[in-house]
């Protein structure tokens, strides 16, 4: 039997980048775009080029890079932002433009205040301004689901007219179930006469938990691309895991007679490095990549996988790259060992980097007699993304003091980006409050502190500490990461990293805007 191919289009970048408090830099996105490439997904949109400087830069940056993978962007149904997404984009192997305009009463009504006949009218004619330069074209009717059927047909026919090659029907709000997104698809495909000239695509949040399930409902009624983010994420309750739809769509081909074209083994690669670029950790208990998704606690449960494996696991680990982490390089291991590991990793370092990267490991064998992949993972996704800035806030040196009956205090040695050393001390009713407090006092801009975060990476009691914050600067909010043998140390390295990140951001980049879709 043969098996229909679904296309997976990748929004990590642009729908998830726009979960709260996540800020990514030109260069983590291309990190981040490198490996989707690797993965294998057919389209990554890489922003919202007209949002501001940094995003039309970043998407710009992509588009010249990759070439294996579609790359699209995000704009609205005007002149003004086609022609900046084509600037962005005209560099691409497969220039893409994503167009989308609201086609529910409720959004017509009181958020674009046009009545539906200028909705087709708008759409019909930036269909057809951006068919001059754009040969693939996807239009999306935001908030479809909450949309009138026929008009929906109406419009489509229309777009399809205009020349879109894509027919994207979001569940924005994340509000439909399973049959009935099933019965909206079934439903444009039986109605709109022009239908078969374009692929129709699903896009899902879940904000009712349903978001995989109402994707799979689509596909089943004819949809053949499938919109998400990896690990999930997004804004409010995120997007439809696409790691999740591929796996499930593998795991039950039994049933489902799909396939993407998504390398599975690169998907717990591709999960880690979003997870430690945006902050967003993955629960434990995530379907296919949270790191339960293998462990049997229950005893029952491990004397039924110790006798065969089928017992109590669907998936295996090595299906979605995760290998049984062994100990790889330790005190004796040279230069050309290390180099030989990172390029495993995919990374391309330069020469400085790889030399920053090998002290760093050596340094951390001193202290660690087994040093994991994610250990290094970690020191080189560090150093690779590290603030590009000249001028920056570096951490000379500092000193805690804690004890049950003294109160916590910190001293704290800062180099500014003027380069000036300055010293203070401060206290706090902790450590890390303490040591917070005299970074605070001495760096000019005004901090409040948002969310932290402290992870270990790997396991044991001489793991690495990996500390996620997020910061207002100057009521921007920033999240900053910093890693280190000591818990104090990693999270002072987050602080001055969320600093550090507004410091580059605000020479060039203004606050990005948020759209829904």
């Amino acid at each position: 039997m043969s098996m229909s191919r679904i296309k997976i289009f990748d929004t990590t970048l642009r729908d998830g980048e726009q979960s709260p408090g996540v800020n990514l830099n030109k260069l983590e996105k291309l990190e981040i775009a490198k490996q989707l490439e690797r993965l294998g997904v057919d389209i990554m949109e890489a922003g919202f080029p007209a949002s501001s400087k940094g995003d039309f830069q970043a998407v710009k940056l992509i588009a010249d890079t990759i070439k294996d993978t579609s790359v699209t962007g995000l704009a609205r149904t005007t002149k003004g932002d086609i022609d900046t997404a084509w600037e962005a984009l005209k560099g691409a192997a497969e220039p893409r433009l994503h167009l989308f305009l609201a086609t529910s009463p409720i959004h017509m009504t009181y958020k674009l205040k046009i009545t539906p006949e200028q909705v087709i009218e708008q759409s019909v004619n930036m269909v057809s301004y951006a068919k001059q330069r754009f040969p693939q074209i996807e239009w999306s009717a935001e908030d479809a689901t909450r949309s009138d059927w026929n008009f929906l047909a109406q419009i489509i026919e229309k777009v399809i007219d205009a020349g879109a090659t894509v027919i994207n029907l979001p569940d924005t709000v994340g509000y439909t179930t399973p049959a009935e997104y099933g019965k909206m698809f079934h439903f444009i495909r039986e109605t709109v006469p022009n239908i078969d000239r374009v692929s129709l695509s699903c896009h899902c949040h879940d904000d009712l938990g349903m978001a995989v399930a109402n994707s799979i409902a689509a596909v089943e009624n004819g949809v053949t691309q499938v919109e998400g983010t990896i690990n999930g994420i997004g804004e409010r309750a995120g997007n439809a895991a696409l790691e999740e739809v591929a796996v499930a769509l593998k795991i039950r081909s039994d049933y489902y007679q799909y396939d993407t074209g998504l390398k599975l083994d690169e998907i717990k690669r591709s999960s880690d490095l979003i997870s430690k670029l945006t902050g967003m950790y993955v629960q434990a208990n995530k379907a296919i990549i949270g790191r339960n998704a293998f462990a049997h606690e229950s005893g029952i449960h491990q004397d039924g996988v110790l006798k065969n494996t089928e017992t109590y696991e669907i998936i295996t680990p090595e299906l979605v790259g995760v290998n049984s982490n062994t100990l790889f390089l330790g005190k004796h291991s040279g230069r050309h060992a290390f180099k030989d590991k990172v390029e495993s990793f995919g990374i391309e370092l330069t020469d400085d980097q790889l030399k920053e990267a090998f002290q760093r490991f050596k340094q951390l064998t001193d202290h660690k007699k087994e040093v994991t992949d994610d250990d290094i993972y970690t020191i080189v996704m560090e150093i690779k993304t590290e603030a590009q800035a000249v001028s920056k806030y570096e951490l000379k040196s500092f000193q805690v003091q804690y004890g049950q009956a003294t109160i916590p205090t910190a001293t704290v040695s800062l180099v500014t980006p003027q380069g000036k050393t300055l010293q203070t001390a401060c206290t706090g009713k902790g450590s890390v409050e303490a040591l917070y407090n005299t970074l605070s006092t001495l760096i000019e801009e005004e901090l409040k502190l948002l969310d932290y975060q402290l992870n270990s990476v790997g396991g044991g009691k001489d793991a690495l500490a990996e500390s996620h914050v997020q910061l207002s600067v100057n009521g921007e909010a920033m999240n900053g990461r910093g890693s280190a043998q000591d818990v104090l140390e990693a999270s002072a390295n987050a602080y001055l990293n969320a600093v550090n990140r507004y410091i580059i951001t605000k020479q060039s980049v203004k606050p990005k805007e948020v759209v829904k879709q």
